[in-house]
C-alpha cells in the first residue's frame, strides 16, 4: 500500500497494492491495522455506493457536522473523478484551502478524509460508480453542503466535467462564510 499526503493536513492518498495473475487480480483495499500504522485509527461502521449516469455529475460539497461527523474513504469502482476535500475546520491554517485529485478505477487509488473536511467530486465519464467507507452513520439532522463554486475556496474543476448536472440541494448549498460547519481546529 502506498500512502501520500498533501498540504493540507490529514488527508491521504492510498493506493493499495495490485496482485495481477492469469486469473486477474486480489487486492486488500482496506486494513484497519495497515492505516493504524500510519498514525490513523479510524472504525468504519458504513459503506455507501452511487452511480451517476453522466459525466459531469458533481455532487457536493458534503459534510455530516458533529456530533455525526464522518471521516471517509473513497473509490472508484468504475469511471473516474474528479475528487475533493476542503478543510472546514475554524482556526486550522489550511481553513478554506482544498486538495483535488483524479481517483479511477485505472490507478486503483482511494482518498482518505478525516472528520472536518467537506467533500465533493465531479464525474469525469459517464457511468461511474464511486463507493465509500464512513466512520458514523447518515445522519439528516447534520446533513450539510457548501457551495461547489464558491469563490473563496476557489475549487479549479477540471473543465472536461463542465456543464454541472447538480442536486437541488447542491444548487442551493451556502459559502463556506455563511455556514457554522461545528468543526475547529486542535
Amino acid at each position: 500500500m502506498k500512502v501520500r499526503t498533501f498540504e493540507v493536513d490529514g488527508v491521504l492518498e492510498i493506493t493499495p497494492t495490485l496482485h495481477c495473475d492469469d486469473r486477474g487480480f486480489f487486492s486488500e483495499i482496506w486494513s484497519r491495522r495497515s492505516l493504524a500504522d500510519a498514525g490513523f485509527r479510524l472504525d468504519f461502521v458504513q459503506d455507501n455506493h452511487s452511480l451517476s449516469a453522466a459525466a459531469g455529475t458533481l455532487r457536493g460539497l458534503h459534510f455530516q457536522s458533529p456530533p455525526h461527523a464522518q471521516a471517509k474513504l473513497v473509490r472508484v469502482l468504475r469511471g473516474a473523478i474528479f475528487d475533493v476535500a476542503v478543510d472546514i475546520r475554524k482556526g486550522s491554517p489550511t481553513f478554506g484551502r482544498w486538495i483535488g485529485i483524479e481517483l479511477s478505477r485505472e490507478k486503483w487509488n482511494q482518498l482518505l478524509l478525516p472528520v472536518g473536511f467537506a467533500h465533493g467530486f465531479a464525474t469525469l465519464v459517464p457511468n461511474t460508480e464511486v463507493a465509500y467507507k464512513v466512520t458514523d452513520y447518515y445522519s439528516p439532522e447534520n446533513d450539510r453542503a457548501i457551495r461547489f463554486d464558491d469563490p473563496a475556496i476557489g475549487i479549479a474543476w477540471p473543465e472536461k466535467s463542465w456543464p454541472f448536472q447538480l442536486s437541488a440541494k447542491d444548487k442551493a448549498a451556502p459559502l463556506l462564510a455563511d455556514i457554522d460547519t461545528g468543526f475547529v481546529y486542535e
